[in-house]
């Protein structure tokens, strides 16, 4: 029988007033020259960090209402709603579960965005990107969803059934491309701390994961989304996308605020000219690694997490020590939010 391979992937290179602390660099030249000194970065999250608690801090804010308006609709129930009363399967759903991670990042910035300080970086895990061209100004949070709305339906449909995403803590580089070799999976997303997010049919991630600690893992499993993400086999979304994306109302990136791609830390200067990459990143391994490093040379001071949860804020912590990290989700009010995102 003759050996499988491993598809290619088809990408060109091209909670109180205070909150709890969250416990070589790259080619970014022209970035590094022209940013100067950045108090602040924002960070969206990705999907599956969603829980029944998501909305707490914003839900009853009039701030937050028009987002969750327009999730309403396209839902046709409120997230509010859907977060108490959707089982954890439910909420793992993709298509639910993007709109919902999307909301929750926006919700949070409308309570915030008339106190933020000076100019603000900005960028997303995934599809927390949606969410960062929104905050950076080229959408409004009406679009922004709309076409999170249409990204999750064209990934599934390109995806078809039985995809999932995993990943594997604590493998070097040569180990793990053999195993991904081996079980026709990819790598969907490259985090800090040799955390790799793994993508792939569900059965073969399993068995990656398995095979993963017998090598010498020090942690690997499954995660909660049901789609290949960030892996050739949503390569027929790529282009469908990209037509979306160019048809959409934009505007130019809002003068204060500094927008970074999420797959690899490139400053984001014109949206016409990102949409492409915005579009093949549904196929195309994100290295978000390389996005916080393009963060560290901004010289940022601080990093709030928007979320949903604190996977960002611990990442950067643990990759920057140095830099005062928080998630939205650590606060008791968003008073305190408000506070603490105002300070300098």
């Amino acid at each position: 029988m003759a050996k499988a391979r491993r598809r290619r992937s088809p990408c060109v290179r091209g909670a109180q007033s205070e909150p709890r602390r969250l416990g070589g660099p790259a080619c970014h030249g022209s970035l590094r020259r022209s940013a100067g000194f950045l108090m602040l970065a924002l960070l969206c999250g990705g999907q599956g960090t969603l829980s029944d608690k998501t909305f707490d801090l914003v839900a009853d804010q009039p701030a937050a209402e028009p987002i969750f308006v327009a999730a309403t609709a396209l839902l046709g129930e409120d997230p509010r709603e859907a977060i108490r009363t959707r089982s954890a399967d439910e909420l793992s759903a993709n298509h639910l579960s993007q709109i919902l991670t999307v909301t929750s990042a926006l919700a949070i910035h409308a309570c915030i965005a008339d106190v933020l300080p000076g100019q603000t970086a900005v960028t997303g895990y995934s599809v927390g990107e949606m969410a960062a061209w929104s905050i950076a100004g080229i959408w409004t949070a009406d679009e922004a969803l709309r076409l999170t709305d249409i990204r999750a339906r064209l990934m599934e449909h390109a995806a078809g059934a039985g995809g999932r995403l995993g990943y594997v803590r604590g493998l070097d580089r040569t180990t793990l491309e053999r195993l991904l070799e081996k079980h026709r999976c990819e790598i969907a997303i490259r985090n800090p701390d040799l955390l790799a997010v793994v993508g792939g049919a569900e059965q073969d991630v399993i068995d990656l994961c398995h095979e993963a600690t017998a090598e010498g893992a020090v942690r690997s499993g499954l995660l909660t989304v049901k789609i290949a993400s960030h892996t050739s086999r949503l390569a027929q979304a790529c282009t469908p996308l990209r037509r979306a994306l160019d048809a959409a109302r934009q505007s130019a990136i809002a003068s204060d605020r500094m927008l970074l791609a999420g797959g690899d830390g490139e400053r984001i200067f014109s949206p016409i000219d990102a949409t492409a990459k915005l579009a093949r990143q549904v196929a195309c391994p994100i290295d978000w690694a390389t996005t916080l490093e393009a963060l560290a040379e901004l010289r940022v001071s601080r990093v709030l997490d928007l979320g949903p949860g604190h996977a960002l804020a611990e990442m950067m912590q643990g990759f920057r020590p140095s830099i005062r990290c928080y998630a939205a989700d650590a606060f008791r009010t968003i008073e305190g939010l408000r506070n603490w995102a105002a300070s300098e």
